[in-house]
């Protein structure tokens, strides 16, 4: 392709995309554990001690600027989110029923067993399979009680799981 049809952005090294953080449709509770409080207040230091002022100081005027400004709305998206968090601890023992924080493991009806944390909306991270106290899986779960079955509807139609075990951070 001719280097008329490209943008001159196109040879710069791509940036990777932060997960931006989840808005909540207003009076829901942004519901946090304390260890995701402490992973996002150890980020936002981190963009504001190290990442910002280096990006402030590229030599590049353009690429500098670039960098600080989406370097300054994660901060900002940092700040609202622990402005609004409301941190949970963890359940006391015995732990006999789902609750926020928990780690669940659960069998579905071909005897496998997956293990679920559920955690803020700030917290998801479904390759660690931490899913947030919004979603259809963690909503079934809540106060279910360990042995139990629940039912919750999937883009594939409803699953049933068995509770096998419930733990806690």
């Amino acid at each position: 392709m001719s280097k008329a049809f490209t943008r001159e952005s196109d040879d710069a090294p791509e940036q990777p995309l932060q997960r931006p953080l989840t808005p909540l449709p207003p009076g829901v509770k942004n519901y946090i554990t304390p260890r995701g409080e402490r992973r996002l207040r150890e980020e936002m230091e981190r963009l504001l001690q190290v990442e910002r002022p280096q990006a402030a100081a590229l030599p590049d005027v353009d690429a500098a600027k670039s960098q600080t400004q989406s370097i300054d709305q994660r901060i900002v998206a940092l700040e609202q989110s622990l402005r609004t968090a409301e941190v949970v601890p963890p359940s006391a023992p015995p732990w006999e029923q789902v609750r926020f924080g928990a780690t669940v493991t659960v069998r579905d009806p071909s005897g496998v067993e997956t293990r679920y944390r559920i955690v803020g909306v700030d917290e998801t991270d479904l390759d660690r399979d931490w899913v947030s106290w919004r979603s259809p899986l963690a909503k079934a779960l809540l106060n279910a009680r360990l042995g139990q079955g629940v039912r919750f509807q999937t883009p594939a139609g409803e699953q049933e799981l068995e509770i096998t075990a419930i733990a806690y951070e």
